[in-house]
């Protein structure tokens, strides 16, 4: 397989390494050590930067004010963006946008996205449901506006939030990344007849509330709760395949984030014990070691040719034998495993100083586990996939 990367998105890595260049992953409280979220807000000062290099536009249409990229040139950037432990949303921000583009109305993107490309925005997703484990779409209902209640308006026809038709959302997502700080949150739901469909809420909407939750790489997450929130239909993107397109994406794109952390801790791993000596030898030299971290290289190895095949199975119309979630389901199987055997094997290999919290890895290890489990653990994509080969049988 070819995995060149064009001319354009080695321009948005190198962008993305400078911007992240400065970023430093110990710069806010250890999570072993805060009681409560590392930070009240994101980090303004790198949103404000990646919002200057056009990085938060970058697979938005120019029409948008963004780059016209592709989502590999976004997983490129989230890759490094992992490196540094970046604290922004910029995996859902941008997945937000990009479906909006690809699927809402163009009112709606042309009033959302010029804005969330330059950073004035900050857009969310609940992806996780009531408890992570059911389909996000499953845990919040969407019926139109008048099925039970009557209208405001004087003529007695059913209305929405315009006084016009609309919809009404029942429901809760749990675990929604900066809910709090968000402008707009894109929230999964099922229609009476089981439709999936993604609305566009704005965080101050009457009837949305919000419950602090922690992850547990320290990052504020919010329970979002809807109890008859109106949309109006502009606000509801009810296009086939959009959630699921969009899910696609935030589990490909958390792919990205596991690669990226990997690779990390895997460098900070050689270059202790590169320097560590024991019987007056570093312990890189010993085989013990070496096979070791022989074995991590392999996973991220594999972890980045899944990902890519995944990253280019959902920027394309290319077929394949299983339809895109299939190559998604195997990426996510590899990033979740490959991820954790990484960082566990960096903590053995650092000793006792790996859990030092005055040294970052730590830190690695609990943004490794949240990582992990985002969008489904391994088991739920063998699960998937299983179900996917039985529908699908290959040869």
């Amino acid at each position: 397989m070819d995995f060149t990367f064009t001319e354009e998105q080695r321009a948005a890595v190198e962008a993305a390494r400078a911007v992240f260049s400065d970023v430093a992953p110990d710069r806010t409280p250890s999570p072993a050590l805060a009681p409560g979220a590392v930070a009240e807000d994101i980090d303004r000062q790198l949103w404000h930067e990646l919002a200057r290099t056009d990085l938060l536009g970058l697979t938005l249409s120019p029409e948008h004010g963004g780059a016209g990229l592709d989502p590999i040139a976004l997983c490129l950037v989230l890759r490094e963006s992992a490196k540094v432990l970046a604290r922004v949303p910029l995996l859902e921000s941008c997945a937000v946008a990009t479906a909006v583009e690809r699927y809402g109305e163009r009112t709606l993107a042309a009033e959302l996205l010029p804005r969330a490309g330059r950073g004035e925005l900050i857009l969310t997703v609940g992806a996780n449901g009531r408890s992570g484990h059911d389909p996000a779409e499953l845990a919040v209902s969407a019926r139109p506006y008048g099925e039970g209640e009557r209208s405001d308006g004087a003529d007695g026809e059913t209305g929405g939030p315009s006084g016009g038709s609309g919809w009404v959302l029942d429901g809760v997502q749990s675990a929604v990344p900066w809910a709090q700080v968000a402008d707009w949150i894109a929230v999964p739901a099922h229609t009476a007849g089981g439709r999936p469909v993604l609305a566009l809420v704005p965080r101050t909407r009457d009837g949305v509330t919000l419950a602090d939750q922690v992850s547990t790489s320290g990052e504020r997450l919010a329970e979002v709760r809807l109890e008859a929130v109106r949309v109006e239909p502009r606000e509801l993107i009810d296009a086939a395949g959009c959630w699921d397109w969009l899910r696609s994406l935030l589990t490909t794109g958390t792919c990205a984030l596991a690669l990226g952390l990997g690779e990390r801790v895997l460098a900070m791993t050689a270059e202790y014990t590169g320097r560590r000596e024991q019987f007056g030898f570093p312990v890189a030299t010993f085989q013990a070691v070496a096979v070791q971290a022989a074995d991590r290289y392999i996973d991220l190895r594999a972890m980045e040719a899944t990902l890519w095949q995944a990253a280019w199975r959902i920027s394309t119309t290319a077929g394949g034998p299983l339809p895109a979630a299939g190559d998604v389901a195997v990426a996510k199987i590899w990033a979740s495993d490959g991820v954790r055997r990484v960082v566990q094997t960096a903590q053995h290999l650092h000793g006792g100083f790996g859990a030092d919290t005055d040294y970052p890895l730590h830190r690695y290890h609990a943004w490794a586990k949240q990582i992990e489990l985002s969008l489904g653990a391994a088991a739920a994509h063998e699960e998937a996939l299983g179900d996917l080969l039985a529908a699908h049988p290959l040869g």
